[in-house]
């Protein structure tokens, strides 16, 4: 499962003029759709949230996710928390 196999590379976020981001460390993605992207991080459960998100290139076993879109937060989450808490967080995310 994801948490049993590591990326390639460490946990990096680049935010490109607020419409472009990359991310490095990328276990898994959860879910998406055109305003969240709830990716498994090798620092936790990372919550991407705009608007028209696309994900450009996505490489697991690199651990690299590419992503256009305007970007309006990114917030970390405790991996064990959002697995025993899905509803929960899903329920933030959709306040």
């Amino acid at each position: 499962m994801a948490e049993d196999r590591k990326s390639a590379t460490k946990h990096n976020v680049t935010i490109l003029g607020r419409e472009n981001i990359s991310v490095t460390g990328v276990l898994d993605v959860l879910s998406f759709d055109e305003e969240n992207i709830i990716m498994d991080t090798e620092m936790g459960v990372l919550i991407l949230r705009g608007i028209n998100l696309h994900v450009n290139r996505l490489n697991l076993d690199k651990g690299e996710l590419d992503i256009d879109g305007q970007i309006e937060s990114l917030n970390y989450e405790e991996s064990g928390s959002y697995a025993k808490g899905k509803s929960s967080i899903l329920g933030k995310i959709f306040k």
